[in-house]
């Protein structure tokens, strides 16, 4: 299909007291159910590594060149998938698995100090609760300034919006790696709907909001 949606979405290898991270977990279970026939997925499992980073997602979105680029962690004190609204320039002080922090303690220096992905988190939030999938769905404004935060403001910059960052609970708090898959699956696809620009009148009259929620 010569028309193919391209979208890359990205996991973190353990770090810290998250031996097994299921942020990678949930993207080999998206892998495995997949977006449908008109998207071309790739996966890619990314290093607890500032430097690392700053080299690899380029290089992804120069290779692929995708229509969105999604990129999941895992958070402690998460208990639903939580998706992140805005990218954070400054503020990093936490060390990587290479015990490495940038010394200029931000991802882009002289960088505007936040950017926003061009999709309506809200929205996806509503859509997704709306569907009783059995997965709920937050919505975050701090993604809470270590490689999380330090992969989306790098993502953000290089898409120029285009891109979206997921944050899933530990394994078994409360989901299991199959249900982290599914709400992946749903939440990409919401994504994927609205670039397209797919609202609705009554969507856009509503002003309900999710939960919203910050990762610390």
């Amino acid at each position: 299909m010569a028309n193919k949606k391209k979208v890359v979405v990205t996991g973190f290898e353990p770090f810290g007291s998250h031996a097994v991270n299921s942020s990678w977990v949930a993207v080999q279970e998206l892998e495995r159910l997949g977006l449908g026939e008109e998207v071309d997925l790739h996966v890619c499992e990314l290093p607890v590594d500032y430097l690392a980073v700053q080299n690899i997602l380029p290089s992804l979105w120069k290779e692929h060149q995708p229509q969105l680029a999604v990129h999941v962690g895992v958070s402690g004190i998460a208990t639903s998938v939580t998706l992140e609204q805005y990218g954070h320039n400054q503020g990093y002080q936490r060390l990587d698995n290479r015990s490495f922090c940038p010394a200029s303690r931000c991802c882009m220096e002289n960088g505007p100090n936040e950017i926003k992905s061009v999709i309506d988190m809200d929205m996806v939030c509503k859509r997704v609760n709306g569907s009783n999938i059995g997965i709920t769905v937050s919505v975050s404004k701090d993604a809470g300034r270590y490689l999380c935060d330090y992969t989306y403001y790098t993502s953000l910059h290089q898409g120029q919006g285009h891109s979206a960052f997921v944050h899933v609970p530990p394994l078994g708090a409360p989901y299991s790696s199959g249900e982290l898959g599914r709400g992946l699956q749903a939440v990409i696809k919401e994504m994927l709907s609205l670039l397209e620009a797919d609202y609705t009148e009554e969507e856009l009259k509503d002003n309900k909001h999710c939960r919203h929620m910050e990762q610390h």
